[in-house]
């Protein structure tokens, strides 16, 4: 920690390895097979986990905006986002990927947006088809857990932790739809330092390529600012002194030895309270 005791040193937070450069480039070739797209959001932070310059990647295809994670959001704050972008003309899902009524909501509106593609094959003729869904977002929004459960798959890369699914698969469902799997993608260049911190607190940046301390430090400045009683309840914290915040968790967990703060470990601490969703009732994009 440095002499400011509400910030540590930053750094620029990027991460784009190359399977995610190569799965823009397959999408690309790719989209024009697709009727309908689900672009799925995390509900804490819907707006800095939603891909820069995702409309030069899907065009004008039909689109469902998936909230994922409405259990974990604070439900006030994210509704608001909702509404922002049902009025920008989205179809919006606010979901809990826990729960089986989402699962045929989404299916419910990818037919009834997809009327139109049957009808004109109808005309045509043809017998109606299945659709054709692309699952896009970035890393750690649900994107396999929603899959497996169209799916009805028991199992395959469900983890907390982004860049599991690395290829592009088509997999069946029995509602009709064939959905199309992509890894995580994020964009070149998070320029923003506010949405590349949002996105690292909620496990969408490798963990391996982050400094935990400051991702700590901005959860904390964050809780105190906009949920202080969250943080007085996990943490018994009261001020925003970081280096007492810091002392109060290390006392909690035992990371205090002859009298030095452990930080490492309090800063893990804190990122795996979000990570693994001990922490609920945040939204980190905070509406002004």
């Amino acid at each position: 920690m440095n002499e400011n005791n509400n910030r540590v040193n930053k750094s620029v937070i990027n991460w784009f390895p190359g399977h995610m450069a190569k799965t823009y480039r397959l999408l690309k070739d790719e989209i024009k097979n697709i009727d309908i797209v689900y672009e799925l959001v995390d509900a804490r932070i819907p707006k800095s986990s939603k891909i820069k310059d995702i409309d030069n990647l899907i065009k004008d295809k039909l689109r469902i905006l998936i909230m994922t994670k409405s259990d974990l959001c604070d439900l006030k704050v994210t509704k608001k986002w909702v509404k922002f972008y049902e009025e920008q003309g989205y179809k919006v899902l606010l979901v809990d990927l826990k729960n089986e009524a989402s699962y045929q909501e989404i299916i419910k509106y990818t037919h009834e947006l997809t009327k139109d593609i049957q009808i004109k094959r109808q005309e045509k003729g043809l017998k109606g088809k299945e659709i054709r869904a692309l699952v896009i977002g970035i890393p750690n929004v649900g994107k396999s857990t929603l899959i497996n459960k169209l799916t009805k798959r028991k199992s395959a890369n469900v983890e907390n932790r982004p860049g599991v699914t690395q290829h592009l698969t088509y997999l069946k469902t029995n509602a009709g739809i064939i959905v199309l799997d992509t890894p995580g993608i994020l964009w070149p260049k998070i320029d923003n330092e506010t949405i590349a911190l949002n996105i690292a607190s909620t496990g969408g940046i490798k963990k391996e390529v982050l400094n935990i301390d400051e991702v700590c430090v901005y959860i904390l400045n964050f809780l105190y600012q906009n949920y202080p009683s969250l943080l007085k309840e996990k943490y018994d914290i009261i001020n925003n002194d970081v280096e007492d915040m810091y002392r109060v968790i290390a006392k909690k967990i035992g990371a205090i030895k002859n009298d030095e703060v452990d930080y490492y470990r309090v800063s893990m601490k804190v990122y795996n309270d979000i990570i693994t969703e001990k922490i609920k009732g945040i939204t980190f994009d905070i509406w002004e």
